[in-house]
């Protein structure tokens, strides 16, 4: 059972005090791995006998397709970057994570507002308005924030793809070259999010690591987290 508490006022009109699902976070800077890390628990937790479901930001219904527009403009103010996001997010809390929990589901999210947060401190926005405009968040069952430092995550990064704008903070970065701005930037959202770890108390994962390592941390810890939900058929250790 998930115990509903929240980080402010609350999500209008929730008043049950438990829903029988979990709620597991994710979190991290670019190219750190959560997508990976998220498929293989996916997997795991469903041969296990576990509805498990997953979401992220940027994936509601009635914002996602407005903010991926927005980004291609690299036009957005901090204000209207930072509110969309919420607005992203309040929709995903109520018709993705709420239901989930309520059906009895893992709910695994892709990032939660610990980046929101991170991302609008290292642009200067003022820390406590982020954390009243995201209040109304619950708090997750655990949050696993997998850390990895910039030289760890260059290689995974250029492989992928190359610099994103937006995750190279050149939208407020005085620097025109890529390479040095997300170096620059992801050393200061690195810092921020080790403050707010520390802040939620969040478990800190070393995702340097090879994927099988990382996947057998967080697959033990997660174990723990579910005997209380485990299935009548699975009475032995989960594997």
């Amino acid at each position: 059972m998930t115990k509903i508490e929240h980080y402010g006022y609350g999500v209008p009109g929730l008043k049950r005090r438990t829903l029988p699902g979990k709620l597991i976070v994710l979190e991290g800077t670019d190219g750190v791995g959560r997508s990976t890390q998220i498929a293989l628990l996916l997997e795991w937790l469903e041969a296990n006998g576990y509805a498990a479901v997953r979401t992220g930001l940027a994936r509601s219904t009635l914002a996602s397709r407005g903010i991926r527009q927005a980004k291609e403009g690299h036009t957005m103010g901090d204000l209207t970057l930072n509110l969309f996001y919420a607005t992203d997010f309040a929709d995903r809390i109520e018709k993705q994570i709420i239901p989930a929990l309520r059906a009895g589901m893992v709910c695994i999210t892709d990032r939660y507002i610990y980046s929101m947060i991170a991302r609008a401190v290292v642009r200067g926005v003022d820390e406590e308005w982020i954390k009243t405009t995201l209040s109304f968040a619950l708090v997750p069952d655990v949050v696993f924030y997998l850390r990895a430092e910039t030289q760890d995550l260059l290689p995974r990064v250029l492989n992928a793809g190359g610099f994103d704008y937006w995750e190279s903070g050149m939208d407020f970065l005085p620097l025109d070259d890529p390479y040095e701005a997300w170096i620059e930037y992801q050393t200061r959202l690195i810092a921020q999010m080790d403050a707010i770890a520390a802040e939620y108390d969040c478990t800190t994962i070393d995702a340097a690591r090879p994927v099988d390592e990382v996947f057998f941390d967080l697959r033990g810890r997660i174990s723990e987290l579910l005997v209380e939900m485990r299935p009548a058929r699975l009475g032995k250790k989960m594997e």
